[in-house]
């Protein structure tokens, strides 16, 4: 059976107003914009969404906002690491009450752990969060490195880790050797999207990215998963430059805000500090990058024409 949690999900952004408050308007919008794009679930409070900026009381606003637009038409991951493990638990916990479909949780800051300690973690997590746990592997965010050995043992443990959210490069190697070791891992990619194709011919089940034209992630995974790799392909490769640009270092999240409204999917392109802002020249940049593509009015669905 296709497990729930599959396919292209987008890691929802967190939109503000002018004044730096969660835009609850905005977010329900967003919500809707994002299903109308096809996407297969959302993924809320990563880094994209800027938990690590929010109060815990935020945390609960964006969570129950989106849960309650939503209101089970696709499934929601709900973000719940945090620096102390006690508050993962809980905002886990509450997730759960609310209704998400899974938490994702990426270790605390751990002091060089060891496989086994990493392991432990999950478990004692698994102790007290009933639904799937998306296991998030981003060492740049938590200096926490987890092997392949590792996450091959891991969803034998704890059977409800059995969902990867990938973001170790290179991820294309490190999928093929997790799934030399295990089957039971639904793994997901990231990192913008730029490594899609790969990603899912080496096994992974889809992506979680907050790429801001998520339907083009859509038509690749649907052109993949019918056998048709030629017009996966096609996609893929025209659209690459954008996912490329988007996707840059440092000012990746502030340029998906831009383009997310430009697109008019949010109202403001607020960001909370600390975050790199754009120069004067990456406007023209966007305007020349979604030409290149393109993309004549970034407010209208696209289309895939074979």
């Amino acid at each position: 059976m296709t497990p729930k949690i599959s396919g292209i999900f987008n890691i929802l952004a967190t939109p503000f107003d002018p004044q730096g408050q969660v835009d609850v308007a905005s977010l329900r919008h967003l919500v809707e914009f994002q299903i109308d794009k096809g996407i297969y679930g959302l993924t809320i409070l990563g880094v994209l969404g800027e938990a690590g900026k929010l109060s815990v009381d935020e945390r609960h606003t964006v969570m129950e906002t989106v849960l309650q637009t939503v209101n089970g038409r696709i499934p929601v991951v709900v973000g719940a690491s945090h620096t102390k493990l006690e508050t993962s638990i809980a905002l886990a916990q509450a997730a759960v009450q609310a209704g998400a479909d899974g938490v994702m949780i990426a270790p605390p800051p751990m002091d060089k752990p060891s496989d086994d300690d990493i392991i432990k973690l999950y478990a004692t997590i698994a102790e007290q969060v009933t639904c799937p746990i998306v296991v998030q592997d981003f060492p740049p965010v938590n200096g926490v490195i987890m092997t392949a050995e590792m996450l091959g043992r891991l969803p034998g443990v704890v059977p409800n880790a059995r969902y990867l959210k990938l973001e170790d490069p290179p991820l294309m190697e490190k999928i093929a050797a997790i799934r030399a070791r295990t089957d039971q891992f639904e793994i997901f990619g990231g990192l913008g999207g730029m490594f899609l194709l790969e990603e899912l011919q080496r096994g992974a089940s889809g992506t979680m990215t907050g790429f801001a034209f998520s339907e083009v992630l859509v038509a690749v995974y649907r052109a993949f998963i019918a056998g048709n790799m030629a017009e996966a392909e096609r996609i893929f490769d025209h659209y690459l430059p954008l996912i490329r640009y988007e996707n840059q270092p440092i000012v990746n999240l502030t340029l998906r805000k831009e383009l997310l409204y430009r697109r008019g999917a949010i109202a403001h392109p607020v960001l909370r500090s600390p975050f790199a802002p754009l120069d004067p020249g990456t406007g023209a940049e966007i305007d020349w990058m979604l030409k290149r593509v393109g993309i004549t009015d970034p407010t209208q669905k696209l289309s895939f024409p074979s």
